[in-house]
């Protein structure tokens, strides 16, 4: 089911792939890309519903309206929260995840408190800009005061699963307001911030749908 919804940027659009009996709901941003079949997000969209948890894609307005560039990280957080009381009524009390890919990933984390989710999934999250591991964003990964979960490909440019670990170690050491037990991270054998991987890596693309679909599931089991 698709719907709709109005923000002050144009219209948004949140794709429900509903649970028969839900326990919880798990709405899920884009990335730059604005790809909101991902193979990683439309994998839990197929999955997650047979084993109780509605999934809900939202599409930012600037995808909705055709454009291929994404706007400033401010402007993705305001289209967010104009959508976040259509899925607090689809929700219906239950226990809310936000969660998102690559830029999806950065907007869930700034707004999971606002929202009153009770964790957060990043899929790839953009540590820092390819090459240029000195613009960290390791402070927006630490911003909810929820558990994460973050899925993090070994050879992702945006910052590997290595990296992203190191950066959440360090961030607490330095007197950072949240403790590095309360990130997991997960890597994802050779794959690349996609998700895709090589003939030569560990997994097959099959294997990397399983991995996200079964990672994602153990953390919100242990959640609800």
């Amino acid at each position: 089911m698709e719907l709709d919804v109005p923000t002050t940027l144009g219209p948004g659009r949140l794709v429900i792939d509903a649970a028969e009996e839900p326990r919880a709901v798990l709405w899920i941003g884009h990335g730059a890309g604005g790809r909101k079949d991902a193979v990683d997000t439309l994998a839990l969209a197929a999955a997650l519903p047979g084993l109780g948890i509605t999934v809900v894609r939202f599409e930012q307005p600037w995808r909705v309206a055709g454009r291929s560039v994404a706007p400033r990280p401010a402007a993705l957080d305001v289209a967010w929260m104009a959508a976040a009381p259509h899925v607090a009524e689809i929700a219906a009390g239950l226990p809310l995840i936000v969660g998102g890919r690559s830029a999806g990933a950065r907007v869930a984390c700034r707004t999971a408190d606002d929202v009153k989710a009770v964790a957060v999934v990043c899929l790839a999250f953009p540590l820092h800009p390819p090459g240029k591991p000195e613009r960290s964003r390791i402070d927006e990964l630490l911003q909810p005061t929820v558990p994460v979960l973050v899925l993090q490909g070994e050879r992702d440019t945006f910052g590997n699963a290595e990296e992203v670990s190191t950066a959440i170690v360090e961030a607490a050491a330095s007197s950072e307001p949240v403790s590095p037990r309360g990130i997991r991270v997960v890597a994802v054998p050779g794959a690349d911030h996609s998700m895709a991987v090589l003939k030569s890596s560990p997994l097959d693309a099959p294997g990397v749908a399983r991995l996200v679909v079964e990672t994602v599931r153990g953390f919100i089991d242990e959640l609800v």
